[in-house]
Order: structure tokens, then sequence, then C-alpha cells
């Protein structure tokens, strides 16, 4: 098995191209501020995601390594946020991302909860 197969993973990469590109929408100020910051959070969910797999021997480290994800999932969803209330001419766009990461962070939390209770260092 590889993270790759895990759906918090393919989730999570679908949502970072999509937020990636979204974060170009914003005025040009912003692609190195507010912008940079949500590209950045969005691309540590998976991030994390992929790091803690690797480690997935190891349970604490992997269940840390997914504690990181879904923090910096809520980190993309603040930024969001932010963004949503500062440029409303693209509100519509970003409060559809901000719902898909909702989501996904329920699926986290949810992934998160299982491999507390279910994963043993044979899994990995």
């Amino acid at each position: 098995m590889s993270y790759k197969n895990l759906d918090i993973y393919k989730m999570a990469f679908n949502l970072f191209i999509k937020t990636h590109k979204a974060s170009f929408l914003l005025p040009k100020y912003e692609l190195h501020e507010l912008g940079s910051q949500l590209r950045r959070s969005s691309d540590s969910v998976i991030t994390n995601i992929v790091e803690g797999y690797g480690r997935s021997c190891y349970k604490n480290d992997y269940f840390r390594f997914l504690t990181f994800s879904h923090a910096s999932n809520d980190e993309t969803i603040n930024h969001l946020d932010k963004i949503i209330i500062l440029y409303p001419e693209f509100s519509s766009h970003f409060e559809i991302l901000k719902q898909e990461y909702d989501l996904l962070g329920g699926k986290i939390n949810n992934y998160k909860k299982w491999v507390k209770e279910n994963w043993n260092e044979n899994n990995s």
C-alpha cells in the first residue's frame, strides 16, 4: 500500500491544486502575503500526510503527522475565511474551497481516530 491510496491524500492533493491556482486570483500585492500563506498551508496538509505515512511503522509518529496535517487544514480554512471577507468579489470561489477543506478536516480527524484505535506496526 502507498499513501497515494489514502482518500485523505487524494482529496488533499486535488484541493492543493485547486487552491494553488485560486490563490493567483488575488490582487498582486497579496500574492506574496496571504496568497503565499494559503499555498504553504494547503501544501502542508498533503506533505504531512506523506511524511507521516513514511514513518507509519511508528504509530505515534504517524498520528503526530496526521495531527500536523489536520492543523494545517485548519490554518488553510482560516486563510480562506480572511480572503472571503477581504475580497468579496472572489468569495464564491473561495467559499467552495472552504467547504471542501471542512469536509477534508472531518475525514482527517476520522482517520486519526482510526489510526489511534487500530494501527499497529504491521499495517505499514
